[in-house]
């Protein structure tokens, strides 16, 4: 029988019909702490008054009128971001494939504008992901990614991760437009791009005019304790990519630029039937003057100091399962000696949601809100999962 759904994702046998703030219940009323966030989307957790109260007051007002007309919600939201980040403009999109699309034109367009329309190439980093478009996979080049789904958009630069040779030989390339980068590396394995490095990224930038475009869409809108993970290293990008964090659930993205960036975006140049609708903007409004409030990205830091240390005291307690934590935030990273596969598994017996990465780490992206008792009622059920493995069925 051929399934109604098309068979590309390999689910777990879960199915969840409620979530409460750090908690998911499924259908047979267990719960379930959630350290997931449904991969670093929910950011406030789920049903989180502040949201529902957004969607509800926006949806029974109005849902879509397209980008034909004025949006004030979307207006609020670009003036938003703009007052906290480094952007002068905002586009608006669904998702952060979408963002992807958007980010690789508006490189290329700046280039054209400027009378170098050989400008095209976009160079990006072994382990990075950037979405599932044909743009996304191609800027991957991963074999897992794109094998079959030929011929691939031109104008990529693959680069191994951490090779600074390789990176200053790239930019050396008369025909590169931009480097994309993400911050913190998620499905490549919880991997934070070291400040200097950053820095050094943005010095090439700056002194080859090849535009920086930074990934976040996993890392930002608080994640790491800061609003976007950039912003550690002390530089900013000429453009970048959010999505996941920003909808707190709610289908959204955008990509933010500097004026000087999106100069060959005019009227024509780009678009998107849902992108930026009433009902999405005031929902990321609500996020983002949530996590923008006094002390909350402080909190935020304060939480992953707390989760990182007791994660460090399982390593301790289980050093044949797991290697080391890193990452930024409450975007953590577990490594893993056996499967990852069998540590996420087990995590379900013991009530408890992870996220793998790679092929060796567990991610731990809980809600930002998550409590300093659920952070321990998280690493006493993670314990309980790898004293279940090492024990003899």
């Amino acid at each position: 029988m051929i399934p109604s759904v098309l068979p590309t994702y390999s689910r777990a046998p879960l199915t969840f019909v409620k979530g409460e703030g750090s908690w998911l219940v499924d259908d047979t009323g267990r719960r379930f702490l959630d350290m997931g966030a449904g991969i670093a989307v929910n950011a406030l957790g789920h049903a989180h008054p502040r949201l529902v109260q957004a969607v509800t007051d926006q949806a029974q007002a109005l849902w879509h009128v397209s980008n034909l007309y004025n949006i004030p919600q979307q207006q609020a939201l670009a003036d938003r971001l703009v007052e906290l980040t480094f952007a002068d403009t905002v586009f608006f999109t669904n998702s952060g494939t979408e963002s992807c699309e958007l980010a690789v034109k508006m490189a290329r367009k700046y280039w054209s504008e400027k009378g170098q329309p050989e400008r095209i190439k976009i160079a990006t980093f072994s382990g990075c992901f950037h979405g599932r478009s044909s743009a996304a996979i191609a800027a991957s080049g991963a074999a897992k990614m794109v094998d079959g789904f030929g011929p691939l958009l031109p104008g990529f630069v693959h680069l191994p991760f951490g090779d600074h040779d390789a990176l200053r030989a790239a930019m050396a390339d008369p025909e590169l437009a931009g480097v994309m980068v993400e911050p913190v590396q998620g499905e490549g394995g919880i991997k934070p791009l070291p400040d200097a490095c950053l820095k050094g990224l943005r010095d090439l930038c700056d002194e080859t005019g090849v535009l920086m475009i930074a990934d976040e869409v996993q890392c930002g809108v608080g994640r790491t304790g800061k609003l976007f993970a950039h912003e550690w290293s002390g530089v900013t990008p000429d453009i970048m990519m959010v999505a996941k964090g920003i909808g707190g659930g709610f289908p959204l993205g955008a990509v933010l630029a500097t004026q000087a960036a999106a100069q060959g975006m005019g009227l024509g140049s780009h678009g998107s039937t849902y992108g930026g609708n009433p009902l999405g903007c005031a929902v990321g409004l609500a996020v983002l003057d949530t996590v923008a409030e006094p002390g909350f990205l402080d909190d935020v830091s304060r939480k992953s100091g707390l989760l990182r240390q007791k994660l460090e005291g399982l390593i301790a307690a289980h050093p044949d399962l797991f290697g080391e934590v890193r990452g930024l935030g409450l975007m953590l990273g577990l490594t893993c000696k056996r499967p990852v596969g069998d540590v996420v598994a087990a995590g379900y017996d013991a009530g408890l949601i992870l996220v793998p990465a790679a092929e060796d780490t567990a991610r731990l992206l809980p809600p930002l809100t998550i409590s300093e008792d659920e952070i321990a009622e998280a690493v006493k059920r993670l314990d309980a999962a790898a004293t279940a493995l090492k024990t003899p069925a």
